[in-house]
């Protein structure tokens, strides 16, 4: 079971994903990344996230650098626990504009 919700805090849009994100998952993913284009900075929340695959990954790889190719903003909370172990494989931890919580994330998105 997963679920993928679109928001706003202010200027900046919250995707928040919860559950297991695989490759059934991944279009509700690949959706929600679209669907925020542009409109200003976006933090993805992935926090409640208690599996990932390869290919809601690979989905959120391609939805970040298509959103930072429009020059907006991201930062992406990681789930903590086992859900993390593709990040820490991968290296993306490293790769990703990375917050520490929701509450950063968004604090640090406010002034872009």
């Amino acid at each position: 079971m997963h679920a993928v919700e679109i928001e706003r805090s202010g200027r900046v849009i919250v995707i928040r994903a919860s559950g297991e994100l695989d490759a059934y998952a991944a279009p509700d993913l690949e959706t929600a990344l679209a669907d925020s284009g542009g409109e200003g900075p976006l933090l993805v929340d992935l926090g409640p996230v208690s599996f990932m695959d390869s290919t809601a990954l690979g989905s959120l790889v391609r939805g970040v650098r298509e959103v930072r190719g429009r020059d907006s903003e991201v930062r992406v909370v990681l789930p903590l626990g086992p859900a993390r172990r593709i990040f820490e494989i991968t290296a993306l931890e490293e790769a990703f504009p990375v917050a520490a919580d929701v509450r950063a994330g968004l604090r640090e998105l406010a002034g872009s």
